[in-house]
């Protein structure tokens, strides 16, 4: 079966590297949006994963002609009703850096017991073809809200996002360890087993 071609609906280089590592045992090949500089960057302003990752997929669809892959993930933690979720990368405001969003989590969670901090990571991949046919994949990854962060590796909640099975917080796990287990390698591996066909259909 020869390789479908597949545009990455972002302009964040790390993430199209990570999507191409998570994809490497289908025979797609990864193209990176980067390469269209006037294709339209789209606003994440749905209430779900789902509503923002379909916008961007679809928008980059149309705009290449290719089938487009595009995300949207956060971290729910329970004892906070879901939150920061659909908004965790703006959890602080709209400039927040990590550090910012990190400190009002943890400042949220001041005086929670270990056992409420129950949290996870969720990821939507969709795919959309030209025609608007569409893929739909989540994955998720269940851990805890450590007291502090601690780890030098990952960005975002990893400092402060404890897996359990691995004794360790996904930022002190490192690259290679946290991406078997992650989030977005969960949904991968789901959306793996139905992308080849779905994007050499007619």
């Amino acid at each position: 079966m020869s390789a479908a071609r597949l545009v990455v609906a972002s302009r964040n280089r790390g993430k199209v590297g990570e999507l191409r590592l998570l994809l490497r045992g289908a025979p797609v090949e990864i193209l990176d949006i980067n390469a269209h500089p006037s294709a339209p960057v789209v606003a994440e302003e749905g209430d779900t994963y789902l509503e923002n990752a379909r916008a961007k997929a679809h928008a980059v669809a149309r705009f290449t002609g290719l089938p487009a892959l595009a995300d949207d993930s956060g971290l729910e933690v329970d004892a906070l009703g879901g939150a920061p979720g659909v908004r965790s990368a703006r959890f602080a405001g709209e400039a927040a850096t990590d550090a910012d969003n990190v400190s009002l989590l943890l400042g949220r969670l001041s005086g929670v017991p270990e056992p409420r901090r129950t949290a996870r990571f969720r990821c939507v991949l969709v795919v959309a073809r030209p025609d608007g046919a569409e893929l739909v994949a989540e994955g998720t990854c269940e851990g805890r809200i450590a007291d502090a962060p601690s780890g030098a590796s990952g960005f975002g909640y990893d400092p402060v996002f404890y897996y359990p099975p691995a004794g360790q917080t996904f930022a002190e796990m490192g690259g290679a360890d946290k991406d078997r287990v992650s989030h977005r390698a969960d949904a991968c591996r789901r959306l793996a087993e139905s992308l080849p066909s779905f994007l050499l259909s007619p």
